[in-house]
């Protein structure tokens, strides 16, 4: 039954991730009422000394949950660690200002991951060269990269390919910034941009590349057919498209990684 309830929401994994914790957490404070009721201990849960055991209970069924709504493993750990983790931090006693300066951080680091489900990851400069052999000798290409993050990539097939017009969009803030400031202090050409991939137009550019993450590629693809010209080139570092077959595979060295690459 709770597995029919979880596939009828359809929630973002993120969204059903903050339901899982809430539901477990509420069945916490159920056990709490009753255990309280029976004077069999009391926990001041007010200044949050819920006791060790009522955590490691939460986070257990936390995981049952997430079992049951068919999450990935990776969450499952998440859905372990989380409560174990603001347990062991309200032990501590840190002041609330850090936990601030975190959530400002995070936010500007993260932004809609919790959307997108694209976290902020870097390339690596292997893949830049290997990009940079996609590109014919004596043509210019429009290039962009989405989700450029702190704009390596972009500036340095703006260095290596002048003649190049190379363009980079990250929705989160704060890489965006330093990307920019980067951009400025480097002379590079890059034109960086703050917003979603999914505002622009495709059809403007002859190589996009994309490392996102698995849950963006199909959306991705569909983009592609959809606005891309006739022999542009879509590509992918790490995350292949599902029942796509790419026109080209690279492999990168001994990172067990490839680059994938679709011709329209």
């Amino acid at each position: 039954m709770l597995q029919l309830f979880f596939n009828k929401i359809n929630l973002k994994p993120a969204t059903l991730a903050v339901l899982i914790q809430a539901v477990a957490f509420s069945f916490v404070l159920s056990l709490d009422s009753i255990f309280q009721a029976q004077s069999l201990y009391v926990a001041d849960i007010a200044s949050n000394r819920l006791p060790l055991y009522l955590t490691l209970m939460q986070a257990g069924f936390a995981v049952c949950l997430a079992y049951v709504a068919n999450m990935a493993k990776w969450w499952r750990w998440i859905h372990f660690f989380f409560p174990v983790s603001v347990w062991v931090m309200s032990q501590w006693q840190i002041s609330n200002t850090f936990y601030l300066i975190g959530f400002l951080l995070s936010l500007s680091l993260y932004w809609t991951t919790f959307r997108t489900q694209v976290p902020f990851y870097p390339s690596m400069p292997i893949v830049w060269q290997q990009v940079l052999t996609l590109i014919p000798q004596y043509q210019s290409m429009r290039i962009i990269d989405i989700g450029s993050g702190l704009g390596d990539m972009s500036m340095h097939i703006a260095e290596k390919r002048p003649d190049c017009f190379v363009d980079g969009v990250e929705v989160a803030p704060l890489p965006w910034l330093v990307s920019v400031v980067r951009s400025r202090l480097k002379s590079s050409k890059v034109n960086f941009r703050l917003g979603d991939y999914h505002a622009l137009d495709f059809a403007n550019y002859d190589l996009v590349f994309a490392y996102l993450s698995p849950a963006a590629m199909t959306g991705l693809w569909q983009k592609a057919q959809a606005q891309m010209r006739p022999g542009a080139l879509l590509v992918s570092y790490e995350f292949e498209i599902n029942g796509v077959e790419p026109t080209q595979l690279i492999p990168l060295g001994d990172h067990k990684k490839m680059l994938y690459v679709w011709k329209i």
